[in-house]
């Protein structure tokens, strides 16, 4: 595993999907649920309250998209660094699919599934209302699951001469 401990911003590359550190993104993992139970909250309250409470939930859901935007470029950062040395997928880099170990990709993918079902059901049950902002808080547990995969995934690395697929070179 490559990483400079004095960073906290290192990069870790696992030697493999069972070397990954069982606390690795633990703080990614925490800011995902955290911020899960923030939107279902201000979700409820936005639906259930008067016209003021729906508009600070979408105040929340704004918010949520911004730091999810900003975290998306940062996982992306992370990813363009990473893909020098590692072989990566879309599908194993913000999806975890055989770059993460299976109880950190079902959190992640879990708490991103249920910011989707709080953000369509409240769009649904009140559309064309303050309600349908939350369609963009998912984005930062997309993002979310970006960093963690960037920074902490087990990816294939790429082999100094790899085959281009270029028949003669």
């Amino acid at each position: 595993m490559t990483t400079t401990p004095q960073s906290r911003w290192a990069v870790e590359r696992p030697a493999s999907l069972d070397s990954i550190r069982p606390d690795a993104g633990e703080a990614i993992i925490q800011l995902s649920w955290g911020s899960t139970l923030v939107f279902v909250v201000s979700s409820l309250v936005g639906l259930l309250g008067p016209e003021s409470y729906a508009t600070a939930s979408a105040g929340v859901s704004i918010a949520m998209f911004v730091a999810g935007c900003v975290l998306f470029l940062v996982a992306y950062g992370y990813a363009v660094w990473r893909s020098r040395l590692d072989s990566m997928g879309v599908g194993g880099l913000f999806f975890l699919a055989g770059s993460a170990p299976a109880g950190v990709r079902r959190s992640l993918l879990g708490s991103m599934a249920v910011q989707l079902v709080v953000a369509f059901g409240a769009a649904s049950i009140k559309p064309f209302t303050a309600a349908a902002f939350g369609i963009l808080a998912p984005i930062l547990g997309l993002a979310l699951c970006g960093l963690w995969g960037a920074r902490f995934g087990w990816f294939e690395s790429r082999s100094a001469d790899w085959d281009t697929g270029v028949p003669g070179e």
